[in-house]
Order: C-alpha cells, then structure tokens, then sequence
C-alpha cells in the first residue's frame, strides 16, 4: 500500500497536470529548429535572388524542398506553444480564450500557406 502526500502527487505535472508535456514538446522544437533553422537559411539563400524558373527548379530537388516544409511545421509548432504560454501568462478571462483560439488558427493556417507555397513549386 502507497500513501502518497499531496506534494508527491502533484509533482511534476503541475496544476493543469500538462505543464512538463507542454515544457518537453518546447524542447524538442527548440532542438529542432536549432538544426533546421541555418538548414533552411542556407537553402533558402540558394534560391535568393534567382529568376523564378530556377527557383520552381530548385525546390522540385527534394532536400530543399523538405526542408522548407519541415521548418515552417516545427516553427509554426513552436511559436503556436509559446505564444499560447504568454497569453496564458498575462491575459485573463473570456479575452485569454478568444485570444488562444484565434492564435492557434493563425499558426496552423501560416504553417498551411508556406507547405502549400513549396508544394506549389515543388510538384
């Protein structure tokens, strides 16, 4: 038999018991990004300035290609978590709500148009 305080239960997971999901899933976009960050600039600065037949070219290459698509889904990920962190921090009420929603459709739908941009080049 296990008798647990109130402390030992708790800890951990926080009052909303998905603090150390959310701190975890920051962390391994942030590693990520790490990597794929100067990934995408180097890629990216390749097509730079090109006309734009070569541009549709280079991103029909595969590597750049995922690339592009990999960051702006980490990253839209990425700011989606803290942006929703600091308006959980600082706004209270119905307005955190609203704010919270319209936030996570702004994220997922800039993450939609960039995938669908590079999709369009790509195929």
């Amino acid at each position: 038999m296990h008798i647990l305080t109130a402390r030992k239960r708790a800890e951990g997971t926080g009052a909303a018991k998905t603090g150390t999901d959310h701190h975890w899933s920051m962390i391994v976009s942030s590693a990520a990004l790490i990597g794929l960050v100067p990934l995408f600039i180097f890629t990216f600065g390749q097509a730079l300035g090109r006309p734009h037949a070569e541009v549709v070219a280079y991103y029909q290459q595969p590597f750049p290609a995922m690339v592009a698509i990999l960051t702006f889904l980490v990253g839209f990920y990425h700011f989606r978590g803290g942006v929703q962190t600091l308006i959980e921090d600082y706004v209270h009420g119905t307005r955190q709500k609203v704010l919270i929603v319209a936030m996570i459709c702004l994220s997922y739908a800039a993450a939609a148009v960039g995938i669908f941009a590079v999709a369009k080049l790509a195929l």
